[in-house]
């Protein structure tokens, strides 16, 4: 949709805004009710939104009216605010000009292609088969990662692991169709692939000198790694790396110890608490969770916006409407700490987008130009406090309000500590294997080739085949997340800089306002408007660097016991700064929901509070009582 005719500069930035917000709320409704598996959802709908949306970011006609204003305002006629977002504007149209008429139906052919595969993953009868009854049972991919992680049958784990892996045979056929007009588009484009091409316009910075950084950190980090290999086989037995037994061994014992302090019906409350206490607001956004596992679900957990934040020009303020989703099954061993994980990092997502602050919607939308790695050092800064002593000694708490014991926590240090580098080089592993995917030459693109490449970059970069096997993680199947992983990556980078920065500079980091304040103003209110390594730099006082990363991971276990004990020690005597059924306020607007199914709702229940409460009771009844039932159930003979 191209903005035609003479228009004043600002009604070409109102008329742009106004087309942009619509065509980003039809898709990304379409988005989420397609991986919701609603009612009435329709793929075709999808692929004919996202068709649209990209239409009017890669219409040349609208960088050409943006470039004109510029070029033709005298010195001096153009606002600050409007020649900030012409700028911000022409960077976004810059990233999707396909001004040859083949690239924009190529575009349409590979949205077409994406629908289609999403569709049969989604429809996939996926599960494994158990080993005792020979029974095959449905799982989900995050189902099947759990019992290869926390379940005491080596067979059973096996099985699972099996599962994950029939993933890639089941969605190879038409994935490679996919990659192969990905690079045709990529290369049309002037691109030397379709890696090229993603990585440069959401970070402003080519494959090459991506991976020169990549490379560092790979080979840094290979030495560390191969030590936490010999490490594990000596304590646990060669087995013990096998890709069904390796999480087992990291956490199967330690995350069973660890499961009742966090049951899953009260994660919405903590994850809430947490945020507040941080001194973190949603600027009046309005937030839908849909956090259970089912049938038909997208297999991943996100948080996407169909309403983005940004204030117009008459100073009124639109605030945010985000969409957020996890995977959890309730009954299931492991799945209140994954559910309070993803509620943090996706949380953070939510908080950071809620908090832009600026003159147009274009500085909000999280597609290039915003940068992976920005967007990214948002949610996994957050995520992290699941880890820290300080926090555990606040707020993980079982059923009767006991705090996690500190044996606990150290017995899990202990299991984990010594292998936190398994974890970077799992993250490295996804861009390393997109890489070398997008590099093949067309006639090597087969299923079989692609099986095997999977493998070789699994135990090339993690010594061994992986307990996630690449093509069961799901980023690289969708054009938003693919070539994006290595987003993440850069953003624990940022992340362990960032922590290094507050715990110099306040102390501590939970249950100090002061962070939540720090962050919008140093990395949140800005936007898009403003480059990921500057932002970074502004805010720490150095380049982003690995310093911080590769030290923790130097770190010795003994010092790393000794220090979060003292900060285990010192919540105990604090507690939380706010308590289970205290009154806070988020400054937003939350409905809690499975599928079509409205469970709670915020500002009709009284409050974040009472709506929590209300979620736990549907837990309850529908997860955790036939559970209870089932466990006291009798044993027979």
């Amino acid at each position: 949709m191209a903005i035609a005719g003479e228009v004043s500069t600002q009604e070409l930035i109102d008329k742009l805004n106004a087309a942009y917000e619509k065509a980003h709320v039809q898709y990304e409704e379409n988005f989420w009710a397609t991986k919701m598996d609603l009612k009435g959802n329709s793929p075709e709908a999808l692929a004919a939104s996202k068709t649209a949306y990209e239409a009017f970011l890669g219409d040349p006609a609208n960088l050409t009216a943006v470039r004109r204003a510029l070029a033709e305002a005298a010195p001096g006629s153009l606002s600050a605010d409007q020649e900030r977002v012409l700028r911000i504007m022409e960077r976004t149209f810059k990233c999707y000009i396909t001004e040859d008429p083949k690239a924009a139906a190529l575009k349409e052919k590979i949205n077409n292609l994406e629908a289609a595969l999403a569709q049969s993953r989604n429809q996939m009868s996926l599960g494994y088969t158990d080993p005792v009854s020979s029974e095959f049972k449905k799982a989900s991919s995050v189902q099947l990662r759990n019992l290869v992680r926390v379940s005491e049958d080596e067979a059973t784990r096996k099985a699972a692991f099996e599962g994950l892996r029939s993933i890639g045979p089941f969605v190879g056929a038409q994935f490679l169709e996919i990659v192969k007009e990905r690079n045709k588009l990529a290369r049309l484009l002037g691109y030397e692939d379709f890696y090229d091409y993603k990585v440069t316009s959401a970070e402003g910075f080519g494959k090459s000198r991506l991976f020169a950084i990549l490379d560092d950190l790979e080979a840094k980090t290979a030495p560390i790694m191969t030590a936490a290999r010999e490490r594990l086989a000596r304590e646990k037995g060669a087995a013990a790396l096998e890709p069904h037994n390796i999480s087992y061994a990291l956490a199967g014992d330690t995350e069973k110890a660890q499961d009742p302090y966090f049951p899953f019906e009260q994660a919405v409350d903590v994850w809430a608490r947490t945020f507040a206490a941080l001194g973190i607001k949603y600027m009046g956004s309005t937030m839908t969770l849909d956090l259970c596992d089912r049938a038909g679900k997208y297999s991943n957990g996100f948080c996407h916006w169909p309403q983005v934040a940004w204030r117009r020009p008459d100073g009124t303020f639109v605030p945010a409407k985000a969409n957020f989703t996890s995977l959890a099954t309730p009954s299931q061993v492991g799945s209140g700490r994954t559910a309070l994980a993803t509620l943090l990092h996706e949380g953070g997502h939510a908080a950071h987008f809620a908090n832009i602050d600026q003159p147009s919607p274009f500085f909000s939308q999280e597609r290039a130009p915003t940068s992976v790695a920005y967007a990214e050092t948002q949610s996994m800064f957050l995520d992290a406090l699941i880890h820290d002593g300080a926090w555990l000694g606040r707020y993980a708490l079982n059923r009767n309000g006991e705090v996690i014991p500190w044996p606990v926590i150290e017995e899990g240090l202990k299991a984990t500590q010594p292998y936190e580098v398994f974890a970077l080089r799992g993250m490295l592993a996804v861009p390393y294997f997109e890489k070398a995917l997008y590099e093949l030459p067309e006639s090597e693109l087969t299923v079989e080739r692609l099986l095997s490449l999977a493998d070789e970059v699994e135990r090339k970069v993690q010594g061994g085949l992986s307990p996630r096997p690449l093509l069961s993680v799901p980023h690289p199947l969708s054009d938003e997340s693919s070539c994006y992983y290595h987003g993440y990556v850069l953003a624990e980078m940022a992340v362990r800089q960032t922590r290094a920065y507050f715990k110099s500079k306040y102390g501590k980091i939970v249950d100090n306002p002061a962070i939540g304040k720090d962050l919008v103003e140093g990395y949140w209110r800005p936007g898009n408007g403003a480059a990921f390594l500057d932002l970074v730099l502004g805010l720490t006082g150095k380049p982003l660097a690995a310093d911080d990363w590769v030290r923790d991971l130097e770190k010795p276990l003994e010092q790393a016991v000794k220090e979060e004990h003292a900060d285990y020690e010192a919540a105990l005597a604090a507690g939380p700064a706010l308590k289970a059924g205290d009154a806070f306020d988020l400054n937003m607007h939350v409905r809690l929901v499975h599928g079509d199914e409205l469970l709670a709702d915020s500002e009709v229940d009284g409050g974040l509070a009472a709506a929590c409460e209300k979620f736990k009771s549907w837990v309850d009844s529908k997860y955790l009582a036939e559970k209870q039932q089932e466990d006291a159930a009798p044993m027979t003979a």
